[in-house]
């Protein structure tokens, strides 16, 4: 199974036609019709990621630290994908579908980002998709 594919055959000149620079993974399953991440004006704008397990494409089993990483892994996997890394990322978007579980994603974050992390804004939202505990979203340079 091929892990990219650009759904457009034209060249990728995304300054100016980001639409013809989406990327999908199989290895970060999605749950709705939409690109996995545009390349466009220098950046990467991966859309959210869930706790998705990359085999059955369900919800991880586990605790909202387990969900965490395992978007964050997804986020990685489309980030490879479109030809980047996590080592690119300028701002991170964390939705929680409970906000006590901020510590939690304070402690992942660190884990995976390090010292130097890249911005982020992390939000309660009333509901996710498949009930989840987490969706990330990743904006890196290209």
């Amino acid at each position: 199974m091929r892990q990219f594919r650009v759904l457009h055959s034209t060249p990728c000149s995304c300054q100016f036609a980001p639409s013809n620079c989406r990327t999908w993974s199989a290895n970060a399953p999605g749950v709705g019709h939409y690109s996995q991440a545009v390349k466009g004006g220098g950046f990467i704008f991966v859309s959210g990621q869930l706790a998705l397990d990359p085999v059955t494409r369900e919800i991880i089993e586990g605790d909202a630290s387990q969900q965490i990483e395992r978007a964050l892994q997804n986020v990685a996997t489309v980030l490879k994908a479109a030809g980047s890394s996590l080592d690119s990322v300028v701002r991170c978007g964390g939705f929680l579908k409970n906000m006590d579980v901020f510590a939690a994603m304070n402690a992942v974050y660190g884990k995976i980002f390090g010292p130097h992390p890249p911005a982020r804004t992390t939000v309660e939202a009333a509901r996710l998709p498949k009930d989840t505990l987490v969706e990330i979203d990743a904006i890196p340079l290209e």
